[in-house]
């Protein structure tokens, strides 16, 4: 399996600005050729670490998370990454190798690793390699709900977890699920969806859940709203609720890509998250 890592740096003076970016009411792209160097952000706490940036809880964009690439530098990390009590997160590495310490273990997370860090847990991180290391920190505030125990850390990889064909596709859509979807202790998914080629999502879903897609692998055509774009490894798709969506996976290889939906919760009505 291969994970797509930003490699940064600049584009040439003599390239054409001409590029796939596009923001909208219902979706957003942000392709791969944006992710330079001029765009990164430092974070307070880390060392030797930059970060894309690519959702955040803004006024006609995501409303649910935030989800950014995080490079960490050779001898780099944090002792305390996540600042904010009741945020939960996932972290999912695509190049390098991650050394998490949770609950008093240290785990090493290679490309594929992933881990749930649930709100209120105590985890730190550093690149211990002689590389680079890059990984998806996905976050979210978590809802808790009377009478369901809070969901636990935990820590698996892409290969220990076997994708689960969607009926009647003949593998042709896959998801690996991390979480059982029925745990209604979840209130977010980040899983990762497979087309093998000529695979497509043959309707126009159109839900309530709100989706961050980041492309690991291949490349597709998919529909946003009422337009069809064509996206590859590299680039990342915003989608507000109810936005139509479906695609066509193009080849000559698997298209793949990390999804982001919030789950399992009653809409609200009052208080800060409702109207």
């Amino acid at each position: 399996m291969s994970y797509y890592t930003p490699p940064g740096g600049l584009p040439a003076q003599t390239d054409l600005l001409t590029d796939r970016a596009i923001v909208t009411e219902a979706y957003t792209v942000i392709p791969k050729g944006v992710l330079r160097d001029i765009v990164t952000s430092n974070l307070p706490g880390f060392t030797g670490t930059r970060s894309w940036i690519i959702a955040r809880p803004i006024a006609g964009f995501a409303t649910t998370f935030a989800q950014l690439i995080v490079e960490i530098a050779p001898g780099g990390g944090a002792e305390r990454p996540e600042a904010e009590a009741g945020v939960e997160g996932v972290l999912f590495v695509t190049s390098g190798s991650l050394a998490l310490d949770l609950a008093g273990a240290r785990h090493a997370l290679g490309p594929g690793g992933y881990a749930y860090l649930a709100a209120g847990e105590t985890w730190s991180i550093a690149n211990d390699g002689d590389a680079p290391t890059s990984f998806h920190w996905i976050r979210k505030a978590y809802e808790p709900v009377d009478g369901i125990p809070a969901p636990a850390s935990f820590v698996t990889s892409d290969a220990d977890v076997a994708p689960r064909p969607m009926p009647d596709t003949d593998g042709a859509w896959a998801t690996t699920r991390f979480v059982d979807p029925d745990d209604l202790a979840h209130d977010m998914h980040v899983n990762i969806v497979t087309f093998q080629p000529g695979g497509s999502i043959p309707f126009a879903e159109t839900h309530v859940m709100e989706h961050g897609l980041f492309v690991l692998e291949g490349k597709g055509v998919y529909r946003l709203n009422g337009d069809w774009v064509e996206v590859e490894a590299g680039d990342f798709m915003w989608l507000r609720a109810f936005c139509p969506q479906a695609c066509v996976a193009g080849g000559p290889g698997p298209f793949r890509y990390l999804l982001y939906k919030d789950v399992n919760r009653q809409v609200r009505l009052t208080g800060p998250a409702g109207g």
